[in-house]
């Protein structure tokens, strides 16, 4: 099936199911991180918009743990770059209306949580069609190691997203029900 058929699906069911009891379970993460030797670090979040699961009460707990946190920033040609950020700091608007950071001092996360429109069982993602994360975490991997992981309602797992040369697989998806790992 077409990307765009399945993003646009998939965004619809996204808005008639979304609940927001519907969570990912920290200690999951907490304990992913601990398989992974990640024990402190930058997470980098981002700020949930459009029903999608909401990460923020976990990147406050990742906070109190002592991790840094971070959020995106969409720069010039859709290209993302990761801030410091703290749930205490105020953000500004984007044109996409999206809060984002103020630039303070940028990083590169050691966790990446990254949204999801709709993913497969190969762990493939399918976005809003920008490319963004795709041109990240591409990017990312020439800098440092890290882990990525796409979160999302265990609903908008599909059959199989055809993946072109520019996707980027990710380590794990978690959802509200499971975990897929590698």
């Amino acid at each position: 099936m077409l990307k765009k058929i399945i993003r646009k699906r998939t965004l619809n069911i996204r808005k008639l199911k979304f609940d927001s009891k519907y969570k990912i379970n920290f200690i999951d993460l907490l304990e992913i991180l601990k398989q992974e030797k990640i024990q402190k670090g930058i997470i980098g979040g981002y700020y949930p918009v459009n029903y999608e699961i909401d990460d923020l009460d976990i990147l406050k707990k990742f906070e109190k743990k002592k991790y840094k946190v971070s959020l995106p920033l969409i720069k010039k040609n859709n290209n993302l770059d990761f801030y410091l950020w703290s749930s205490s700091d105020c953000l500004k608007i984007n044109k996409y209306g999206i809060p984002e950071p103020n630039k303070k001092k940028l990083v590169y996360p050691d966790v990446l949580l990254v949204p999801i429109v709709a993913f497969d069982y190969r762990k493939f993602r399918l976005g809003y069609g920008g490319g963004y994360y795709d041109r990240y975490i591409a990017r990312l991997k020439k800098i440092k190691n890290f882990l990525s992981i796409g979160l999302a309602f265990d609903f908008q797992k599909v059959e199989k997203i055809k993946a072109n040369k520019f996707d980027e697989k990710l380590d794990i998806i978690i959802t509200n029900k499971k975990i897929y790992k590698k």
